[in-house]
């Protein structure tokens, strides 16, 4: 009885489905987290009466055939590169791109990681950091004796020294674009990995034809929207209790067959 099976996979696939709706969830206040989708294809089908095929010797066409499903299975888990909202901090290393682009953080490793979490803050040194201690790349160092620090629409970072009354520039944030947001690595703490699905980064100064601009004081926010993830859950918990209602209808039958005397 293959719809024992078949039930199956849609339980699962919806399974499935709820584990990404409460990780959108959870997040809700993941500062510039991308929320997920899942996709689901279905299975190969079984050729009972193959469609095309004569059905006598006339050369008269089946038109339709008789194919069944096997079920369902998980595609992909599509991430959702959509601007959150923007909300203020007033902090004065809390910065958010406005548009396309991701800022570059240097890992322990030495590869470059990318990411839309601008909470960045100063380590000892002086330099601009994620809250792990990562550096951001292009390296900037603002100086002990600076008494305020602007960082423009173009990524341009200004430093008041005490003494003087102009700016002094001390360095350039530069941020990435890449062909295909969705196709990055999720590394956790808000940071991405380039792939081959991705494609090759192409660096730019903020504010660039294709680049989005920086506005600090702000943070960008989670793009969950909390209804529209409750009504998607309500729909995977129905679809859930649809499918085990198979199951538990199939193996009915399967009793009626087994009491025939």
């Amino acid at each position: 009885m293959r719809s024992l099976s078949i039930a199956a996979t849609g339980m699962l696939a919806q399974q499935r489905n709820v584990e990404v709706i409460s990780n959108n969830l959870a997040n809700m206040n993941t500062t510039a987290f991308m929320r997920r989708r899942t996709e689901f294809h279905d299975l190969l089908y079984q050729n009972l009466r193959r469609v095309g095929g004569t059905s006598s010797d006339a050369g008269t066409v089946v038109p339709t055939g008789v194919q069944l499903g096997l079920g369902v299975k998980l595609a992909a888990v599509y991430r959702i590169h959509e601007q959150g909202n923007l909300s203020a901090t007033d902090n004065t290393f809390d910065l958010a791109v406005q548009g396309k682009g991701f800022f570059q953080i240097e890992l322990p490793t030495g590869e470059t990681a990318y990411t839309r979490d601008g909470t960045f803050q100063l380590n000892a040194d002086g330099e601009i950091v994620t809250h792990d201690g990562y550096p951001l790349q292009p390296g900037i160092t603002v100086p002990d004796n600076a008494v305020d620090v602007s960082i423009n629409a173009s990524g341009e970072v200004l430093v008041k020294l005490e003494g003087q009354v102009d700016l002094q520039n001390v360095g350039q944030i530069q941020i990435a674009t890449f062909p295909n947001d969705a196709g990055l690595q999720a590394h956790g703490d808000n940071l991405y990995l380039e792939t081959p699905a991705s494609g090759n980064p192409t660096t730019g100064n903020p504010g660039a034809v294709g680049f989005g601009t920086i506005l600090q004081g702000f943070l960008e926010t989670a793009n969950v929207n909390a209804v529209e993830e409750i009504s998607n859950l309500i729909s995977a918990q129905r679809a859930y209790e649809m499918n085990s209602k198979v199951i538990q209808t199939s193996d009915d039958m399967m009793g009626t067959l087994t009491n025939i005397r």
